[in-house]
């Protein structure tokens, strides 16, 4: 099948994993894939994270700009668009007549709630596609019922890999239990700093940060902290996944249905997750662990670091998750 996909690629963003990881997967199955992503000056996102394959076409902008020429030379039988309310949707809908004369057309809903940009709604699609019925309900009041699809956001494939071997690539201690966090939203995870470092009087703890933020107030008596300021493709996250203990997600909910891209995405790497209860994780049950409050947070970091029921639990089912999703 011949597939076009207007979309983040490599870039530090929710929708850019979602296609990712889809898109990928779609190439290893021997289907044709074709590209159309932002320019590295006008991105949706903060940074490009990886090379580009040679399916990869930059002919567009957050702000607006579209050269239309590679979408109308390109040969699909379907033409997806994820996260439609980044693209320039103006310069789309004045060749989407074109588009939709040669295959069939499909919107990838990354939206929490109804857009109220009208220009949002001039298209007509073959397909809407959400990621569960809280997305489902909203679009109801948009779109014909029948054309919104529910297919679940794309999950990482099972990558595990060795502890030690990580930890000696990456530059790491290999006696201290290390808690991972990365990416744009560190601050929010840094709320739990106190909290670890209360911990650290029982369990030797290194917090390690991959970001290219540079995180505010950050002080620590009775653990280690080691910043690194990058961008992370996906190789190098996963075999810093493998190198930690844990990965932290805390996340508060917002007013908007919303899921937790960065869950799906490192759900495979065998890490577990220990996420902050909120509407970011309602797919998820036992593949994440979630906390309350710091107490419980401290009960989940410490059944990590003494690989207690509730751990085992967690990697079971995230096993089970993943391997879920390859029946799919």
């Amino acid at each position: 099948m011949k597939i076009a996909m207007m979309s983040a690629w490599n870039q530090d963003a929710g929708p850019s994993i979602c296609a990712e990881l889809i898109g990928r997967e779609w190439v290893s199955m021997g289907h044709k894939l074709e590209v159309f992503s932002f320019i590295e000056e006008d991105l949706h996102g903060t940074c490009i994270v990886g090379e580009d394959e040679d399916y990869v076409i930059r002919c567009f902008g957050k702000s607006g700009f579209l050269d239309p020429r590679s979408i109308l030379r390109s040969d699909f039988e379907i033409f997806i668009t994820q996260d439609l309310g980044m693209l320039p949707k103006d310069g789309l809908g004045k060749i989407f007549h074109h588009i939709r004369k040669k295959g069939k057309t499909v919107n990838v809903i990354h939206d929490g709630e109804l857009s109220s940009d009208p220009a949002f709604y001039q298209f007509e699609w073959d397909a809407i596609c959400c990621f569960d019925d809280r997305y489902k309900n909203f679009l109801k009041d948009a779109f014909p019922e029948e054309d919104i699809h529910v297919i679940p956001h794309p999950c990482h494939s099972l990558m595990l890999g060795d502890k030690i071997d990580a930890r000696k690539k990456n530059g790491l201690p290999l006696n201290k239990k290390i808690v991972f966090i990365f990416g744009q939203r560190i601050q929010q995870d840094l709320r739990m700093l106190p909290v670890l470092d209360e911990m650290g009087k029982e369990f030797p703890i290194l917090l390690l940060i991959v970001s290219n933020f540079h995180p505010r107030d950050i002080r620590a008596k009775n653990i280690e902290i080691e910043m690194r300021k990058k961008s992370l493709s996906i190789d190098e996250l996963y075999s810093y996944l493998h190198a930690s203990d844990a990965l932290l997600l805390n996340r508060p909910s917002i007013d908007r249905v919303v899921v937790s891209s960065t869950a799906f995405l490192c759900l495979g790497s065998g890490c577990p997750i220990v996420a902050l209860k909120s509407n970011f994780f309602e797919n998820f049950d036992l593949e994440v662990m979630k906390y309350n409050n710091n107490q419980d947070f401290k009960l989940m970091m410490r059944e990590i670091f003494e690989h207690g029921k509730r751990y085992e639990a967690t990697m079971k089912a995230a096993k089970k998750y993943i391997d879920l999703f390859k029946s799919l």
